[in-house]
């Protein structure tokens, strides 16, 4: 039984069949309508959710399957002090997949040591998720054709975004990346990430507070919100929230074939102008994220057409 924590417990080779898949699933979604014909997945969602939790349910039934789960802690037992243990040893004895979401960083693999079933993280705090890293790298391959020779672009709070993170992750081990990352000096990207990811595979990157000056170099821009609930002080939020605002006179230095991309919701970060752009991906980001996801559930489950 595999669990998906980390988007390394993936081997380079199983993401590019991941993408394959999901690939093949957009194109004939039919295939797949009953793959997952008497089969449960349970989406514990301890922190509130729209796309990551109804992408699951709707990959789930999109492959023939059901679902069951609960959208916040206080609808759980956990309101009542059971702990996270024990109610997906519980769940897990109903389900034959666990999509599961947390506040706390470690909780997914905290959560894997009492399950029956495979867990899938769908994201733990400003930690990983990997699901929406699968996501990105489905939408990358699909408008660049590849995902190696990249100037990637990531712009905003990088300190307590979990998708950079995961992202970050996932493209290091791909040729040719370059990263840039550009943020207030208070959401600098982890030392930990710098130290244990990218330099110690020698990987190229700068840090800038400018996203004009990046701007021209950019293949990919992954812009992020700000994140309230990650703040401990709320004059910290509101003095840098609005630090990046993407609007189209940003985008004149740009290049024609970059790929804007954004992990949702956005605030205020990314301006509806330029969702008309044929740049922005993020609503191309939002469909892809289904089918990779029945992509990854099939793998888990060991199913095959």
């Amino acid at each position: 039984m595999r669990n998906l924590i980390d988007v390394t417990d993936l081997s380079v080779a199983e993401i590019d069949e991941l993408i394959a898949t999901a690939e093949d699933m957009i194109a004939e979604p039919d295939k797949y309508a009953q793959v997952c014909r008497g089969k449960q997945l349970a989406t514990l969602f301890f922190e509130p959710s729209t796309r990551t939790r109804l992408s699951f349910e709707s990959a789930m039934l999109s492959l023939g399957g059901s679902v069951l789960g609960f959208s916040e802690a206080n609808s759980s037992s956990t309101a009542k002090g059971e702990t996270v243990g024990d109610t997906v040893h519980t769940v897990s004895c109903y389900v034959d997949i666990v999509a599961m979401r947390h506040p706390k960083e470690g909780a997914p693999y905290a959560a894997a040591q009492y399950s029956e079933v495979p867990i899938i993280n769908a994201g733990d705090g400003g930690h990983n998720h990997p699901t929406q890293t699968l996501t990105d790298l489905l939408t990358i391959h699909r408008e660049k054709g590849r995902l190696d020779n990249l100037t990637v672009g990531f712009c905003g709070d990088l300190k307590f975004g979990r998708t950079v993170h995961s992202l970050v992750n996932a493209l290091s081990r791909q040729k040719g990346i370059n990263f840039v990352f550009i943020s207030p000096e208070e959401l600098k990207m982890p030392a930990y990430i710098k130290e244990n990811t990218l330099d110690k595979n020698g990987l190229s990157y700068e840090e800038t507070a400018s996203l004009e000056e990046a701007m021209p170099k950019l293949d990919i821009l992954y812009m992020t919100r700000v994140q309230k609930e990650r703040f401990f002080n709320e004059a910290d939020y509101i003095r840098l929230k609005d630090t990046y605002v993407l609007d189209p006179e940003k985008l004149e230095t740009a290049k024609k074939d970059l790929c804007i991309l954004h992990p949702l919701p956005r605030v205020n970060e990314i301006s509806i102008a330029v969702d008309s752009d044929p740049r922005a991906c993020y609503w191309k980001q939002v469909k892809n994220g289904k089918f990779i996801r029945m992509a990854l559930i099939m793998k888990l489950l060991e199913l095959q057409l």
